[in-house]
């Protein structure tokens, strides 16, 4: 069972999310304050953080890079801030996604469902040349097959479920174009169709793990107005 930890200081949206959650066969733990999520974060480990960034103790970002600094954990960001910084902040700081409020359930539920399916997916493109389960980005390699990034000092690099999704696209298909709107499908899902602004992001955090030089990428190459490539 798919265990959610949600975290808001409201305490009808609490109510509101752990009925329906609870309905739909999660296991569900609340938090109304940044604290008491790091450490409900700790003593049972979730597999998805629903976070609000309007906390009264915490803000929500900062919530967001104390679980970033030990764990891989999908985050979902639920606010009211609807500004594109904010956003970009977020996602920034290592969220997997952004709903804005006032929200639908039907739409949060979506994108519960397409982070889960990250969580448990495996590749599925068995016409990828089997030379692409293992592949070089600068000082690293890559381990599709087993899911591991190290470095060559033999140090190992962690990485998000969304984060090993859109590499694991661009590296399969070696000097492919792969375009945003295919990216965002195959890595967010089909109702994801606009949010370039997530590529964007989470290209500038691979780039910062795995290339020597971010700001001169040679192997994870963006095409401007097209889309990302993986070049050996």
């Amino acid at each position: 069972m798919t265990r959610i930890l949600v975290v808001d200081d409201e305490p009808q949206i609490l109510r509101a999310l752990r009925i329906n959650l609870r309905a739909r066969g999660y296991d569900v733990e609340v938090a109304d304050t940044g604290a008491a999520a790091l450490k409900a974060a700790v003593s049972h480990p979730p597999d998805l953080v629903v976070l609000d960034l309007g906390l009264p103790d915490l803000d929500g970002i900062d919530v967001i890079r104390g679980l970033r600094g030990w764990t891989t954990v999908p985050i979902i960001v639920l606010s009211g801030r609807a500004g594109s910084e904010d956003k970009v902040a977020a996602l920034d700081a290592g969220a997997d996604d952004y709903v804005t409020k006032p929200f639908g359930v039907d739409e949060l539920l979506a994108r519960i469902r397409a982070v889960t399916r990250r969580l448990t997916s495996t590749p599925a493109d068995t016409a990828a040349p089997a030379t692409t389960a293992a592949a070089r980005v600068g000082r690293h390699t890559v381990n599709l097959a087993d899911r591991t990034v190290t470095r060559d000092d033999g140090t190992e690099v962690r990485l998000t479920p969304t984060q090993w999704a859109m590499l694991d696209k661009l590296l399969r298909h070696p000097g492919k174009l792969i375009s945003q709107r295919q990216l965002l499908h195959d890595v967010w899902g089909p109702e994801y169709q606009h949010e370039t602004n997530y590529l964007r992001q989470y290209m500038a955090q691979l780039r910062r793990k795995l290339e020597d030089d971010p700001a001169r990428p040679r192997h994870l190459i963006t095409e401007p107005g097209m889309g990302y490539r993986y070049r050996p």
